[in-house]
């Protein structure tokens, strides 16, 4: 890895764009298929988005019932052959991990945990994880990063087979096109090369791997109803792949779709902060109360969630515990009120009181980012203190900090009191194990904002990740893999997106590297 090497007279059969779990996999999967690769990062540091996750990889025991189970979050916005792509995966990724811990020594661990919704196939589900890695310390080994899980092990893993093959690795380099011959094949790329553009050349393919756009504004006002959205962990997924894609000729795909939440801004963090990752939870087909997920997260008292939210007019307006809040608790703050021409709930209002401010850290900061730093109190002190959450010692006090309706926000705050007294949230359904009142003076509050922890939208790829053009062909020499372009096209399965980087960038390594390598070798 040397970034003051002369690519000018180097030869490359593949050229991967993008340095996260998606990346990896495909130039580990391109190296071994016999070619040459070249991986580009346009950030100084590797890892992308990846490194921040969770780090628990979905994994199936039965194909049908996984592809029977996509099909359904999906809602036809992906084809069949596509999904069924990726179920079988799912069965066969373990192996895959397995065989690349062996870089770093790293042991595994699987957990049995069914798909959030009620849907069929369900229950085919776990997750395989990095459990461990002798003498790693994510810390140090990626000061600048912080993860929500198991992500900054699953990188290390990937990133030592990456050194192990002896892989050529570019970091701060920029891709700004791709470079196509007059039949429309992708033949390579221009990247920023010490202030310099530079054309290097890939006769089997390129491989898009470089994330979405999570942090550009003009591209998600363009697709999004709500707005503005918060980024919450990484400057660098800016949407460089979907440009070039388009410009070659690419459909897209599932550009509404983002998984997210809703969380804060904090004063001179570029980033938001979603709130603290609480365990998901089960439908109940028969209406009773649902069961909590503990497969990755097993904090029993995350479960008690103390706030609720208010729109601008002081009313509540959605389940703020959603089963899988993670990848729909935006979704509510997104209503548009076409008699004001304003979004009543962004920013919408976060209410507590004295008990709830203490009972776990409102905020988890994640990045990936050296110019970045931001750590939550674990009893949200600190940001009572420096003005991020705002502190009213009564409901009229309250009221008048949140210019809201003295009448109307006692009334919503007498509603949830009862609710909770009655164990039943009768209004949005909301889990009784998770409910608190709301009683306890002074009262705590903070303006909550749609956040966005990945996309799913993207150019559009067959089941062999090639990128196709809106009359549904293959765009030759082109390929994506990763959260660009997702199959998620509705409802995400949690740990589906990185299986999806496994899966789909080996496919797209190995089908890159196949591609006119008689006349490249």
């Amino acid at each position: 890895m040397d970034n003051n090497a002369d690519l000018s007279t180097a030869q490359f059969d593949v050229i991967v764009i993008g340095y996260g779990f998606a990346g990896a996999n495909a130039a580990i999967a391109a190296h071994d298929a016999g070619a040459r690769v070249l991986l580009l990062e346009k950030m100084p540091h590797p890892g992308g988005i990846s490194i921040c996750s969770a780090g628990g990889l979905r994994v199936a025991q039965d194909a049908d019932a996984a592809f029977e189970y996509l099909q359904k979050t999906n809602a036809d916005t992906t084809p069949h052959e596509v999904l069924r792509v990726l179920a079988e995966g799912m069965t066969k990724v373990t192996d895959d991990l397995q065989v690349l811990a062996q870089a770093s020594n790293a042991q595994l661990t699987y957990k049995q945990a069914p798909g959030i919704y009620p849907f069929p196939g369900q229950d085919t589900f776990g997750f395989a994880m990095v459990a461990e890695i002798p003498g790693f310390d994510a810390k140090k080994t990626y000061p600048y990063a912080t993860a929500l899980g198991a992500g900054s092990l699953v990188f290390k893993v990937l990133q030592d087979n990456i050194v192990a093959r002896g892989i050529y690795v570019r970091l701060a380099t920029p891709v700004t096109r791709l470079t196509s011959d007059a039949h429309g094949r992708v033949t390579g790329v221009v990247a920023q090369i010490n202030d310099h553009a530079q054309t290097l050349t890939a006769p089997r393919g390129v491989i898009l791997a470089c994330g979405g756009f999570e942090a550009d504004p003009a591209m998600q006002a363009q697709y999004w109803q709500g707005k503005p959205v918060l980024s919450c962990a990484y400057r660098g997924n800016t949407g460089d792949g979907i440009r070039m894609a388009q410009a070659v000729g690419a459909d897209l795909w599932h550009m509404w779709h983002y998984h997210g939440t809703y969380g804060f801004r904090v004063a001179d963090y570029p980033l938001g902060v979603r709130t603290k990752r609480l365990p998901d939870w089960y439908p109940s087909a028969a209406g009773g109360e649902p069961s909590f997920d503990t497969s990755i997260f097993s904090d029993a008292k995350a479960v008690k969630m103390p706030w609720i939210l208010l729109d601008q007019d002081g009313r509540r307006f959605m389940n703020e515990y959603e089963p899988y809040m993670q990848d729909t608790g935006h979704r509510n703050l997104d209503r548009f009120r076409p008699e004001t021409q304003d979004y009543p709930s962004i920013p919408a209002w976060m209410i507590a009181d004295a008990v709830g401010l203490s009972l776990f850290p409102w905020g988890q900061p994640l990045y990936n980012d050296p110019d970045v730093e931001l750590t939550w109190s674990q009893d949200n002190t600190k940001e009572v203190a420096n003005g991020t959450i705002g502190c009213a010692q009564s409901l009229t006090e309250l009221a008048t900090a949140i210019g809201v309706d003295e009448h109307q926000l006692t009334q919503q705050i007498a509603q949830w009191n009862a609710a909770c007294e009655a164990n039943k949230d009768q209004a949005f359904g909301r889990p009784a194990s998770s409910m608190l009142a709301i009683q306890q003076a002074p009262f705590y509050f903070i303006k909550t904002w749609p956040i966005v922890s990945n996309t799913q939208g993207g150019p559009v790829h067959d089941a062999r990740q090639r990128v196709l053009n809106p009359f549904g062909e293959a765009i030759e020499g082109l390929y994506a893999a990763g959260e660009l372009g997702s199959v998620f096209g509705h409802l995400y399965l949690s740990g589906g997106n990185i299986t999806e980087c496994f899966v789909g960038g080996k496919i797209a390594g190995r089908e890159a590297a196949g591609a006119n390598a008689k006349a490249s070798a």
